[in-house]
C-alpha cells in the first residue's frame, strides 16, 4: 500500500507528522484506558479476597475537590447489601 512503507514516507514526508500523531492519539487512548482498569474504584478484578468490593468505597470521598460541600462529612446514599 502506497504510503506505508519507509521507502514511500521518503517520498512523502508530509505524511510522517500525521503518523506520529495517530500513533501518539492510540497509545493515549490505550493507556488512558488502563488507567481507568487499574485505578478506578468501580471496577474490581480479584473477587476472591474481597467479595463486596463496593463496600469499601461507602466511607471514601469520590469527588477531588469541592468548594461548597465537605463530603467527608456526609453519609452516603447506597444501600447496604449485607
Amino acid at each position: 500500500m502506497k504510503g506505508l512503507s519507509l521507502s514511500s514516507m521518503k517520498s512523502h514526508p508530509a505524511l510522517i507528522p500525521l503518523y506520529v500523531c495517530v500513533g501518539l492519539g492510540c497509545c493515549g487512548a490505550v493507556l488512558y484506558t488502563l488507567r481507568l482498569a487499574v485505578r478506578s474504584p468501580e471496577v474490581s478484578w480479584n473477587k476472591r479476597s474481597n467479595p463486596e468490593p463496593w463496600n469499601e468505597y461507602s466511607e471514601k470521598q469520590h469527588k477531588f475537590y469541592s468548594p461548597v460541600r465537605d463530603y467527608s462529612t456526609t453519609q452516603t446514599q447506597a444501600p447496604k447489601y449485607d
